[in-house]
């Protein structure tokens, strides 16, 4: 009996889409919740204070910053690990396998910046959420793409992982340049020094993570406290995990990333979406998509991604620097760089950094990240759809 209710389970977390779609539906629970007679224990829950630690050793924050500041530390060191594994052995290994990806991640990040910008000039304090639409959520975009099965190619799914990847390595820079806070030194020292600490543990092959736990945990509290954002933390942990240098040799990274791998996609993935989508449409009315902050966010994400994403790996294409990718046509590309557009958790992370202390946008971040990020999955579907083959 249990194995017979279990069936349906077990064939949906099987599903290659399996965790775009449970951000969906994650999202789609908490614009329903918010917007439901339960709203108010809803943004109550999320801003209530939770003390971890022991004794008076340890740290009191909202279970909203806990999931956007430690679970998304997590999040960010499981994609570092999948990004240095494609630049060690993978798909970003030789410079030409990398090339159209990385340009096109380039100009995926910048036509949809310059969009932003030139929307909210005149505006200060809307002007620091410039890199909300440049980001791309990658189970979201990879989940949709596999919901078509064989009908896409399969350099094409490469291409947008590969440009996922990158593009989320521009995510990581631009938060520990652009978004960290008042920096103390004295916690910047010991960031340093437990970061140094982990390097003699790889430099000396240490095969066991418990001891790459230890310092990590202790590189996150530093680095939450020096001011710089402590997602970076995971970052720089995932750069001292060791890796094989041979095929068959063990690799600790792949361990790691493989036994974490379930708890990111099918755990804090969507609960951050759950926590963070929440907006409530009381009032709401079309003119409020014409306000600068949602409009430079929908118009970056739906025009400026998939304008930059083409225009840049059209013309590297174009003058040799790489090649279309096996067995697709111009317009499946296209459409691929549409679903690039879908920022959805990532764009919604920026912009809880980009406005820390303007809280009052984050309505109009939302509405517009998640109008951006419908229509790109929505349009570059049916494109896809179109223009694929059985």
């Amino acid at each position: 009996m249990l194995g017979y209710l279990s069936s349906p389970f077990k064939w949906f977390f099987k599903l290659e889409a399996a965790g775009g779609l449970l951000l969906l539906i994650s999202a789609i629970i908490a614009l329903i919740v918010s917007n439901s007679n339960y709203s108010e224990i809803y943004f109550n829950t999320l801003q209530e204070y939770i003390f971890i630690g022991f004794n008076n050793f340890g740290m009191k924050l909202s279970l909203l910053h806990w999931i956007n500041d430690a679970l998304m530390a997590i999040f960010f060191f499981f994609v570092t690990l999948e990004i240095k594994r494609e630049f060690i052995q993978g798909e970003l290994s030789s410079l030409k396998q990398a090339l159209l990806p990385i340009i096109g991640a380039v100009g995926g990040m910048l036509v949809p910046a310059l969009i932003y910008i030139f929307i909210n000039i005149e505006n200060p304090e809307t002007l620091n959420g410039w890199a909300i639409p440049s980001a791309t959520d990658i189970a979201f975009s990879i989940g949709v793409l596999s919901l078509l099965g064989s009908r896409v190619p399969i350099s094409l799914k490469v291409f947008l992982t590969a440009l996922a990847i990158i593009d989320d390595l521009g995510a990581i820079i631009i938060i520990a340049f652009f978004y960290s806070g008042d920096l103390s030194l004295k916690y910047l020292g010991l960031l340093f020094l437990t970061f140094v600490l982990l390097l003699i543990l790889n430099r000396f092959e240490v095969k066991r993570f418990l001891p790459y736990l230890i310092f990590g945990l202790l590189l996150w509290f530093f680095t939450h406290e020096s001011g710089i954002h402590s997602t970076i933390a995971g970052v720089l942990l995932a750069c001292s995990i060791p890796h094989r240098k041979r095929e068959h040799d063990f690799s600790l990274l792949v361990k790691v990333e493989h036994a974490i791998s379930p708890y990111v996609v099918y755990l804090i993935m969507p609960l951050f979406a759950f926590a963070n989508a929440g907006v409530s449409l009381e009032g709401l009315k079309l003119t409020s998509l014409l306000s600068t902050v949602p409009l430079g966010i929908l118009l970056g994400l739906f025009i400026g991604k998939q304008v930059g994403v083409f225009l840049f790996s059209y013309a590297s294409i174009k003058f040799g620097f790489a090649e279309l990718p096996n067995k697709s046509n111009w317009l499946s590309f296209y459409a691929v760089g549409i679903l690039t557009g879908i920022g959805f958790t990532m764009s919604l992370f920026v912009g809880n950094l980009a406005f820390v202390e303007n809280m009052q946008y984050m309505d109009g971040v939302k509405i517009g990240v998640l109008s951006g990020s419908l229509l790109s999955t929505v349009v570059g579907y049916l494109l896809l759809l179109m223009t694929s083959k059985k």
